[in-house]
């Protein structure tokens, strides 16, 4: 059975940002991410995380100026500098709260640097980032995000994130699966998953379109959440999703979800 975590950047924005670690518990979530902790005292979240008994299992890398539009600062050949400290940052945030998972966005492709310098930029920034989350027990993934919803995005596949990766060769880079960058971009969820399954370490949701709670729109998650059982994937689903009313009247997928797990034994997908 899949384990959720709520994301607490969209799930619960109802309450203040602090009160939704309660709402989220009360809900039934055992692990919440969110994009950002930076805003906080680190001692302060990990008290709500104590407080109500949620394990932290992700949040991003310092990403640059986020009200400005910036989506990541590793692709950015004079950025560097400000890159590594945002490293430091988050494994001290991490260390505190126990989070094992930090994701890197790449960012938005300037206008006039070639790809080239892009992604020579991105592959040493990758490097560094792995050894010294390594060092702390601190797994990096890199999160593929559909080119719609965020133009110019340098990261947006799968196939492309595996190629960065294996130039980058740490074995401590990973995947960030995100179900509905994958279907916006280019569908076969579990197709894509499967291959690039030994280097995907966590997996998000929501659906399409709107992205909103699974059971709006296309996405068959019954079938998914079956699929990635009888493929073995055991880690966290964080639920990345903008509730289409209010974060309590649309968790009834959440509630059903509990009750799939009989069916993933038919599904024959391991082939």
């Amino acid at each position: 059975m899949p384990k959720f975590a709520a994301n607490l950047t969209m799930l619960f924005t109802e309450a203040p940002f602090l009160d939704r670690f309660a709402l989220a518990a009360k809900a039934g979530f055992e692990g919440v991410e969110y994009l950002f902790p930076y805003d906080f005292a680190k001692e302060v979240l990990r008290t709500e995380l104590n407080r109500h008994g949620l394990t932290q299992v992700l949040h991003n890398l310092p990403a640059g100026n986020w009200a400005a539009g910036e989506r990541g600062i590793a692709i950015l050949p004079d950025r560097t500098d400000e890159f590594r400290r945002g490293v430091t940052a988050a494994i001290d945030y991490a260390t505190t709260l126990g989070c094992n998972k930090i994701n890197c966005l790449s960012g938005i492709a300037p206008a006039g640097v070639p790809d080239e310098l892009l992604r020579t930029t991105f592959v040493a920034n990758l490097r560094y980032a792995a050894t010294e989350l390594g060092k702390h027990g601190i797994r990096l993934l890199i999160e593929p995000i559909n080119h719609f919803d965020i133009p110019g995005f340098y990261l947006n596949t799968p196939d492309q994130a595996a190629s960065i990766i294996a130039e980058v060769s740490s074995d401590n880079l990973f995947i960030q699966y995100d179900l509905y960058h994958q279907q916006r971009t280019e569908g076969e969820l579990i197709g894509t998953f499967k291959k690039h399954q030994a280097q995907i370490a966590h997996v998000q949701l929501a659906d399409n379109p709107g992205r909103n709670e699974p059971g709006t729109g296309e996405i068959a998650y019954p079938f998914v959440f079956n699929a990635l059982d009888a493929l073995g994937y055991d880690g966290w689903i964080g639920c990345e999703y903008k509730p289409r009313t209010t974060t309590a009247a649309g968790l009834g997928w959440f509630a059903a979800a509990g009750r799939h797990a009989e069916g993933a034994a038919i599904l024959n997908i391991r082939s």
